[in-house]
């Protein structure tokens, strides 16, 4: 007979667990298996710490260098792609496109990682819903949180273990938790997966309001810049469209985007930032912490990433995002010839995850896709001339103007959030390794290639009755 699935069991112990230490939870809370429900959610104050210890697991390590937190996920995705070159180091198998087998430690951190933050989600909604210390405002506050970080992680799951949602809905997913079970859960589907995303996001969006305790923490910009991720993933274009605008709350380009672009990317008070995970001293990220402590080269950190010439070629001269130099001397065709000083690293260097230009290349993209052209071009020209004073408006149509859009989402958001490969897995493109890349060839990826996701892990397989050995049957 399996083993009980070991996630189960820590939601489990972390709810039945009753070790009293209450006060010790409210001073420096984090997710805790010592402190009784009723103290975290007699009161709102002891809810926001539960809150506050989950959003801290966003950031730190997990388990290793290349497996700590978000970040982590974002960044295995931006080394798989063509923009980015990666050397001999951590993420080094991720750049190979060779780091997907049931065993392989990316597997495992993606899947325990996003199940670890569902499980304290699912814990943070279910005590919630039964608080009778609550407000009825505080309780669908919490709960709004909740069921964001759910929708995330979620997403997440859906994004690593499966082809595009457009692909196939009907293909299986990853199981679904909302509550404690002694069980694991057989697969999902894409589709039943993406209803719950959507039906969490829905209730997020609406009873969340734009007052939060920090900007590492979710509002309800936060909930439609997820929305915004997920409707650009399924096709729903007038969804995106509404969704990108709420995110970053509308205005003019003076109001929204600021020329703090070389400033380091490493600062949650960026007015552009819309939410990131924040860093400090004594809690901090270490060497785990990329893109900063791969892509600065100036400070003791990895000094590991290098950009692709093509990439680089994208960017005019006054383009403030021109970060790019050949610091090393090295001829235009060694991998080493471009870095950039886009990041700059500090054992606190805060991680951008939404930032106001994304929304507003997703509100293009949408108007794009919803017959509105003219409105894609004055939203990208907003941005454009925001970044280079020497700008000039696009007058590209059809599929020229989607790709320019999208390049123009690969040139903003560069080893921020693994754009490059999310759009091309979306858009069922293949990426296609040129110019100076370390490695070229097998690393290559065509359209739908099964290398866009992991296999389930062998130790879920293990643990769970109610998956076997043909889950990866050809995957």
């Amino acid at each position: 007979m399996k083993k009980i699935n070991l996630k189960l069991l820590f939601i489990l112990s972390l709810t039945f667990s009753m070790l009293s230490c209450g006060d010790e939870f409210l001073n420096d809370p984090e997710p805790t298996a010592s402190v009784t429900s009723s103290v975290i959610f007699g009161s709102r104050t002891g809810a926001d710490a539960f809150v506050s210890g989950i959003m801290r697991r966003f950031r730190g390590q997990f388990t290793a260098t290349d497996a700590a937190g978000v970040n982590s996920i974002y960044y295995a995705r931006t080394v798989k792609g063509n923009d980015i070159i990666q050397r001999a180091t951590w993420f080094l198998f991720d750049y190979e496109n060779d780091n997907r087998e049931p065993t392989y430690r990316r597997v495992g951190f993606t899947w325990n990682y996003s199940f670890y933050m569902i499980n304290q989600a699912n814990n943070l909604i279910n005590g919630a819903e039964a608080s009778t210390g609550l407000s009825d405002i505080d309780k669908k506050e919490i709960i709004g949180q909740g069921k964001a970080i759910r929708a995330f992680f979620y997403f997440q799951l859906a994004m690593e273990f499966q082809h595009t949602y457009t692909f196939d809905a009907s293909l299986p997913a990853p199981p679904i938790y909302t509550e404690l079970s002694t069980e694991g859960k057989p697969m999902s589907t894409l589709n039943e997966m993406y209803t719950l995303i959507l039906d969490d996001l829905t209730y997020a969006t609406q009873n969340l309001t734009s007052d939060r305790l920090g900007k590492s923490y979710i509002n309800q910009n936060v909930a439609y810049g997820i929305l915004a991720r997920v409707y650009q993933t399924t096709g729903n274009w007038q969804g995106a469209e509404d969704a990108a605008k709420k995110a970053y709350g509308g205005g003019t380009a003076s109001s929204i985007l600021n020329a703090n672009y070389a400033n380091g990317f490493n600062d949650i008070s960026d007015s552009e930032w819309i939410w990131g995970s924040a860093q400090s001293l004594d809690q901090s990220n270490y060497y785990w912490g990329a893109p900063h402590a791969h892509t600065d080269h100036y400070v003791l950190s990895y000094a590991a990433t290098y950009f692709n010439n093509d990439f680089v070629n994208l960017f005019s001269s006054t383009d403030i995002r021109n970060t790019f130099l050949n610091a090393y001397g090295v001829a235009d065709t060694d991998y080493r010839h471009y870095i950039s000083r886009k990041f700059t690293f500090n054992f606190d260097s805060d991680h951008p995850i939404i930032r106001t230009a994304e929304m507003l290349l997703v509100e293009a993209e949408a108007k794009y896709h919803n017959g509105d052209p003219s409105g894609a071009h004055d939203i990208l020209f907003t941005l454009q001339s925001n970044r280079d004073p020497l700008a000039v408006k696009s007058t590209n149509t059809g599929s020229d103007l989607l790709e320019e859009i999208l390049v123009e989402r690969r040139k903003e958001l560069y080893a921020e959030i693994g754009v490059e490969w999310f759009d091309a897995k979306r858009y069922r493109k293949g990426i296609t390794r040129t110019a100076n890349q370390r490695i070229k060839g097998a690393a290559s990826l065509e359209a739908d290639d099964k290398r866009f996701f992991l296999k389930i892990p062998q130790a879920e397989i293990d643990a769970n009755v109610n998956i076997d050995e043909s889950v990866n049957a050809n995957r």
